[in-house]
């Protein structure tokens, strides 16, 4: 019998994604000083792509070169080099898959390392211990002049072969920011109400269909809930769902959490550099039968909400991320319905090929090193009754799986006995500092050129 993991997807627009499985985005921060594809992005895809997965969603991709999540972002503009970004296209395609563009704006969420002056729908600080400057709010003329770049940036993806593009609506980011009370406190058309506040979404996904055409795929990327008090509630979500599903959007994948709230890295803390969508460090358990529901705590972090986005939205593809590992686990999921995309993440990292293997009928669970990986022991360990540290140990599980992306780039394999991730997190933060002083020196002696 063939598993639900190798069934083709036709998605609203005809188009037709080869299996089940997703590469839900991860920073790759491979770009070049110029913010343009490179040779090395090129290897990681083509790796990627000759794994098997029927879907590849890459990295931000960032639509205003002001302001990005993290140094090595690419971004698509009138200064892109499109010869290397086809390129890079071509790799991450070889293999027949889908490869599409995660267009992003990182809002407040861009480091002091590239902007002193962020901004947000509202002056509203992300409170991170002087990471992150203080936003300004936003023009109306300069939301107007956003709209017009997701747009102009979808339209370059598509022209230099991505056969899809994904906009980034979750994660605390620029849209996630307008649709969130806690950092969207205008009082003109774009806050306010749900309504207003879902304004710049719905917009951004309006213009970004006009500059592709009906036949190709828009998906967006929303979280089934902020995790704060306060904030964009899993009822938002379902109503904002709701209002894209009446747009056409071709694929909804939902995650879940923001810096100040990192659910999609199954933590409850803030974290101050980038996360993949799918951290595998746990997450909410589900309401389900008694024997699946360690697996649905441990591997289905968003399942549960998803339910009811998926009740209010038929039609619409679902794409849920985060935590999956198991064979079986992820067969019964799509067996049942209860999504039609497994979006994986960090697996990729470590075993690129694990989707071949999986569309074989391997029962062999995925790779899960970042249970390995901690700064420490006992209370200083990921554990720790430390709110704090605990967030450590997440950030350096993240940076030894951004260390895994490099090497795959490089050309080389990725390591496989994860260990203190003391030297991995500093090494990372050095790299990211370093990188974005390289680009601002690069970036003044153009302008002075």
């Amino acid at each position: 019998m063939t598993s639900p993991l190798a069934a083709p997807l036709t998605l609203p627009c005809g188009a037709v994604l080869p299996n089940r499985i997703a590469k839900a985005a991860m920073t790759e921060a491979l770009g070049d000083l110029r913010d343009d594809a490179t040779p090395a992005l090129e290897r990681l895809y083509r790796r990627w792509s000759d794994g098997g997965a029927g879907l590849l969603i890459s990295g931000h991709v960032m639509v205003d070169r002001r302001f990005l999540e993290q140094a090595g972002n690419v971004v698509l503009d009138h200064e892109t080099d499109e010869t290397k970004l086809r390129a890079w296209v071509a790799a991450g395609t070889h293999g027949g898959n889908h490869l599409w563009a995660q267009l992003n704006h990182p809002g407040r969420q861009t480091t002091r390392f590239h902007s002193d002056r962020p901004v947000a729908p509202s002056a509203v600080a992300l409170p991170v211990r002087g990471f992150f400057a203080r936003p300004r709010a936003l023009e109306e003329s300069e939301i107007g002049e956003l709209i017009a770049a997701f747009a102009r940036s979808a339209g370059i993806a598509r022209r230099a072969g991505f056969t899809g593009v994904q906009v980034h609506a979750a994660h605390g980011y620029l849209i996630s920011q307008f649709l969130s009370p806690r950092s969207n406190r205008r009082s003109d058309a774009w806050g306010g109400s749900l309504e207003r506040r879902a304004r710049f979404l719905l917009e951004v996904v309006r213009a970004v269909r006009a500059a592709v055409g009906p036949g190709y795929p828009v998906a967006v990327k929303l979280n089934s809930s902020d995790f704060q008090r306060g904030g964009f509630e899993h009822d938002d979500a379902v109503e904002v769902a709701r209002m894209l599903a009446a747009e056409g959007i071709g694929l909804l994948e939902i995650s879940g959490g923001t810096y100040e709230r990192v659910a999609f890295a199954g933590q409850r803390r803030v974290a101050f550099v980038g996360q993949g969508a799918d951290a595998g460090l746990g997450g909410r358990a589900s309401v389900a039968e008694p024997r699946a529901a360690a697996t649905r705590a441990r591997e289905a972090y968003f399942l549960e909400y998803a339910h009811a986005i998926r009740a209010a939205t038929p039609g619409v593809p679902l794409m849920v991320s985060g935590g999956f590992r198991t064979p079986a686990f992820m067969a019964e999921v799509l067996g049942a319905g209860e999504a039609d995309v497994l979006g994986i993440a960090r697996p990729f990292c470590v075993e690129p090929g694990f989707p071949a293997r999986l569309l074989a009928g391997s029962t062999e669970p995925l790779p899960s090193p970042e249970e390995r990986i901690r700064i420490g022991r006992g209370w200083a360990g990921p554990h720790s009754p430390s709110a704090d540290l605990r967030a450590y140990n997440a950030q350096a599980a993240t940076a030894w799986f951004y260390r895994q992306i490099e090497r795959l780039g490089a050309g080389e394999e990725p390591e496989r006995r994860p260990g203190t991730g003391v030297p991995v997190l500093l090494r990372y933060l050095w790299r990211e500092w370093r990188r974005a002083r390289q680009r601002r020196a690069s970036r003044a002696a153009r302008r002075v050129a």
